[in-house]
């Protein structure tokens, strides 16, 4: 079991990095953490932090090395790659505004020295969202990236030590071009998952690309695996996470962004572990014990030894900045979740808001007249036993509601007419996941909510207890806004509006 804890004072000194997303991360050893670049509020970035483990310290080194203009390193981008080979940190491509990059640079983490590299042979073009992995010490694989006009599908790989770039010739299927997709190294084989490919569609399938290793003398060729289990749908600006090069029992996914089925039109972000085992070869979902963060894509997610580090990203409103822990249940930050419930500063303003007046924990003599409170400290949602808080609307209040009603029986629907409203709700209970449309997500949940509520308060003055435990089927009562929502959660929460009694208003 795995749990999600906000980072905060205590477990480092020093200030992390700012809100951002298209930035990098990457491991040096196992000493630090190196952070570089991104974008916030439209402004490209150029600055390091850095995370020095052993010391838990955040901090921004100052670092030589110009280019012909005198700038410090690199010149501000985002979604460039970044790959680490002992202290070195190179960076090609990326993009700044509207123009992709095509320069390549080393960071010198011992010095702190930036150095722009001069490659020849088969230089690659500029570009952006791109992928990229080290080979052992010395090589590094490119594949993929957009050039501001097409997608691409070329692989290059490039010797550290000569500077030397090599296009390769690829036998066999090829993917499809794609861009924003991931490319891990493991052991002999490049893998590389999902990305938004020509034509537009996001993409869910899994490539491996041999011929890497030299001493293997194979020819270079792909090769789509589909693997059993719980496979990740598909989705780009994702991160994939492994311990090493060729120790790897597992590759940990995280976040990104998709579109699919009927929500086709519309990005969904995600904020789900999937895990790809390889013992067993094949897809898992990770166990995790809490409420994950908000869902996102185009963050870095770092690994320090049995902890996983998640920087920045963006939801395609908003970027964060705050740094989250994912650790085993065994982990002492783990500890914080049972001695005391209050999150977080950012979630504590989103909770308020939520419920008008957050109060972090119940006083302890205070007796749990009804389940549905006591479900709800557990959730963390503070509510009076006397009159909820959660911002529940009546149903001729809730304008997508009336309007989704109306369209439906082709009437405007008022106080005189509810038996749209009723129809609606027998349209839901009837209704198949991949009918609903995305429009209708947000009042479905509400009337979801609408539903539990009545049915608390009716119970209540009639002295019956509704029956809720920690266990509960009513699983998305506590959800704020449908952003919070896997595409998975749909035929959930529909078979569980389904069991709710249609209590008239």
């Amino acid at each position: 079991m795995y749990y999600w804890v906000g980072a905060n004072s205590s477990d480092y000194a020093g200030t992390p990095p700012q809100p951002r997303s298209g930035h990098s991360a990457v491991n040096i050893g196992k000493s630090k953490v190196v952070v570089f670049g991104g974008l916030v509020d439209k402004k490209f970035l150029s600055d390091i932090y850095v995370y020095d483990i052993e010391a838990k310290l955040w901090y921004q080194p100052e670092c030589t090395g110009s280019d012909s203009d005198g700038h410090v390193g690199p010149s501000p981008r985002a979604f460039h790659v970044a790959v680490s080979i002992d202290c070195h940190m190179f960076i090609f491509g990326g993009r700044s505004g509207g123009q992709r990059l095509g320069d390549f640079w080393v960071l010198d983490t011992d010095i702190w020295q930036w150095s722009e590299l001069t490659g020849f042979g088969d230089l690659p073009s500029p570009r952006d969202f791109a992928a990229a992995s080290s080979i052992g010490n010395r090589k590094i694989v490119m594949y993929g990236g957009w050039d501001g006009k097409k997608w691409l599908s070329d692989v290059y790989a490039l010797d550290t030590i000569s500077l030397e770039w090599t296009e390769l010739s690829v036998s066999g299927t090829l993917p499809q071009p794609r861009c924003g997709h991931t490319a891990t190294m493991v052991e002999k084989r490049l893998l590389v998952y999902g990305g938004r490919g020509g034509g537009g569609p996001i993409m869910g399938d899994l490539w491996a690309l041999k011929g890497l290793i030299e001493e293997e003398n194979e020819t270079p060729g792909w090769t789509q695996l589909k693997l059993p289990g719980q496979a990740p749908s598909p989705r780009c600006g994702h991160s994939v996470t492994s311990a090493g090069h060729y120790a790897i029992l597992q590759l940990l996914m995280f976040g990104g962004h998709g579109t699919g089925g009927w929500l086709s039109r519309y990005d969904i972000y995600y904020n789900d572990c999937v895990v790809l085992d390889r013992v067993s070869a094949q897809w898992k979902r990770l166990s995790v014990g809490n409420e994950p963060p908000p869902a996102r894509a185009y963050h870095s997610m770092t690994i320090i030894g049995s902890r996983y580090l998640l920087i920045g990203g963006f939801d395609g409103k908003s970027t964060y900045g705050e740094p989250w822990w994912l650790v085993p249940q065994d982990d002492p930050i783990a500890n914080r979740l049972t001695a005391s419930p209050s999150r977080n500063i950012s979630e504590s303003k989103d909770a308020a808001s939520l419920n008008g007046n957050f109060q972090p924990q119940f006083k302890e003599n205070q007796p749990e007249k009804f389940p549905l409170s006591e479900l709800q400290r557990r959730l963390q949602i503070s509510v009076s036993q006397s009159n909820s808080k959660l911002p529940i609307v009546n149903e001729l209040e809730d304008k997508e509601l009336l309007e989704l009603a109306s369209r439906l029986a082709g009437e405007k629907v008022s106080a005189s007419s509810p038996n749209a409203i009723e129809a609606l709700r027998e349209h839901w209970k009837k209704a198949e996941p991949n009918t609903v449309k995305l429009k209708e997500l947000g009042p479905l949940l509400r009337d979801y909510q609408r539903l539990i509520h009545r049915l608390h308060i009716e119970n209540s003055a009639s002295g019956q207890q509704p029956g809720f435990d920690e266990h509960v089927m009513h699983s998305f009562y506590h959800v704020k806004n449908i952003s919070q929502l896997r595409m998975a959660d749909i035929p959930k929460l529909l078979a569980e509006y389904r069991q709710l009694p249609m209590l008239h208003f």
